[in-house]
């Protein structure tokens, strides 16, 4: 038990000042060898035997006694009780398997110092019958379904490979299980190695709910998502920084390892898919297989240090969306074309996405802001559902800007339509993929950003390779990167202009001793 997973098991167990439990789902990620289903068998045991629900608030003097251990209690310590009649149920994938956490749970009945003094037979392949009452099991996807448990415990072993129906199912029912037992306060640990993005695995999409609460967009606060990679940049050709990344992703748990062994017979090893070595050993998500971008080389790129002045130059592009697609807005600085998130309007996930529509007057209020405190040479809006409102900002705003995106008949900058612009986004589609790889991107790292990349599918064309969602249906949006693709556009096109070389001109007359805008 290092410090990581103690602290780990800690963060599993914290409660608000009411005595409810924080999280009533933890999902564990971490890289392929760090013992993970141990730290659910000890966390299994807990639940099975050990005073691991909140009994109340100690006054000072109470005595919690198990064997030959005794606790006396502090005034104001939360108190701790044992489960009446604990369920613990151990999930696997195969009919075959009794699960890595069911296996450590049953030898340490069987040959641990737990073993002391219980009954002969306690302890079996298929089932653990608790002496003071209550059950450890282990069960499969159609074990699982047949059974209306009502279980205080359930732990779900490498959940990155439940991508069949009946094994999502299975978390499903067992879910839903867990909320029958109210006094006995039942959860859920998810221990596994990073998920293949595109299977839609239950891991995956519990990864896509912990975003969206980290980004406020649902209600519930009741999941954790404790993960842990390998850094994103590394050079995969040096053995001492491989050995560092590996470090890195294993923690103090990294001594027990060959970590050399493990660069060279799974990263250097040609039989080897380089990219399944990083999601088992790097605990990287990687990339669907039509993934337009995958999730190390975008974050390789962020650099949310980077602060973009406000009278420093910038070129926006804006996506608008009336309800299902998000509404977006990115700046992008001339300068170096650091790319930054200005704001996102998404529909929300849950009952409150129902009928939601985005707020057209906060849209209208934020891009009047920033043309106000910004100096903005150059907008690009695409037209489709914002046509009246990017007109009027063109009357408003269009004589500032050093480039139009086009020119209206009555000479103010207006929108420009994706819809007849195939080729040149294609074109920047391309363009940002490379500036991406060598490294001449940078971005604020901004997470909203980071999953509309990461959701962004490729779709080749005549001019080469654009993107486009997963599906037409699809609720996985990719607006952001919609926008961040034009920004980088708008600059490379501000950057060719002969207004831009003049508009340089006269900044630096006016501005001794700095030119604006040339990177």
């Amino acid at each position: 038990m290092d410090d990581e997973f103690a602290g780990l098991i800690l963060d599993c167990y914290a409660h608000d000042e009411t005595g409810r439990r924080l999280y009533d789902t933890v999902a564990v990620s971490r890289a392929k060898g760090r013992a993970k289903s141990e730290l659910a068998g000890f966390i299994g045991l807990a639940e099975a035997f050990a005073p691991v629900r909140f009994a109340g608030w100690a006054e000072g003097g109470e005595v919690y006694e198990w064997r030959d251990f005794r606790y006396v209690y502090e005034p104001g310590e939360p108190m701790g009780r044992s489960i009446t009649y604990p369920f613990v149920r151990c999930l696997a994938t195969e009919e075959s398997q009794s699960g890595n956490t069911y296996d450590n749970i049953n030898y340490n009945l069987e040959h641990g110092p737990l073993a002391e003094g219980l009954p002969g037979g306690t302890a079996g392949l298929t089932r653990v019958f608790l002496p003071h009452g209550g059950e450890v099991r282990p069960s499969t996807a159609a074990a699982a379904s047949r059974d209306g448990g009502k279980e205080s415990f359930a732990v779900f072993d490498e959940p990155h490979l439940y991508v069949l129906p009946e094994l999502r199912q299975m978390y499903r029912t067992v879910d839903r299980n867990l909320r029958k037992r109210r006094q006995a306060a039942p959860w859920a640990l998810l221990t596994s190695t990073m998920y293949q993005p595109g299977e839609d695995s239950v891991l995956e999409k519990l990864h896509e709910r912990a975003k969206l609460i980290a980004e406020g967009k649902v209600r519930e606060r009741r999941l954790l998502w404790d993960h842990r990679e390998a850094p994103a940049k590394v050079e995969m050709t040096d053995l001492d920084a491989m050995v560092a990344a590996l470090r890195e992703v294993y923690g103090e748990f990294a001594d027990a390892l060959d970590l050399r062994g493990i660069v060279e017979n799974e990263f250097w090893n040609v039989e080897k898919d380089p990219e399944e070595s990083r999601r088992y050993f790097f605990n990287q998500p990687t990339a669907a297989r039509d993934a337009w971008m995958t999730h190390p080389q975008w974050a390789a790129c962020a650099r949310p240090d980077i602060v973009v002045g406000e009278d420093e130059p910038i070129v926006m592009f804006f996506d608008g969306s009336k309800s299902d697609d998000a509404t977006a807005l990115v700046g992008c600085r001339v300068s170096d074309g650091h790319v930054f998130v200005i704001e996102c309007w998404e529909k929300p996930q849950g009952p409150l996405g129902k009928n939601w529509q985005v707020d057209r007057g906060d849209v209208d209020r934020i891009v009047r802001e920033v043309f106000d405190e910004r100096e903005v040479v150059a907008f690009f809006a695409d037209l489709k559902e914002f046509e009246s409102y990017v007109d009027t900002w063109g009357q408003i705003f269009g004589d500032q800007l050093v480039i139009p995106a086009a020119t209206g008949r009555n000479g103010h900058a207006v929108g420009w339509d994706m819809r007849g612009r195939v080729q040149e986004f294609t074109l920047a589609c391309g363009r940002t993929l490379i500036d991406v790889k060598e490294g001449d991107l940078t971005h604020d790292g901004d997470s909203r950003l980071l999953r509309h990349i990461l959701n962004a599918r490729r779709r080749p064309n005549k001019w080469g390779v654009s993107i486009a969602k997963e599906g037409r249906e699809s609720p996985k949006k990719i607006d952001l990167a919609v926008c961040a693709i034009g920004a980088r556009m708008a600059r490379r096109q501000l950057l060719a202009s002969p207004a831009w070389v003049k508009y340089g001109e006269k900044r630096k007359k006016q501005r001794t001793g700095r030119v604006y805008g040339f990177a």
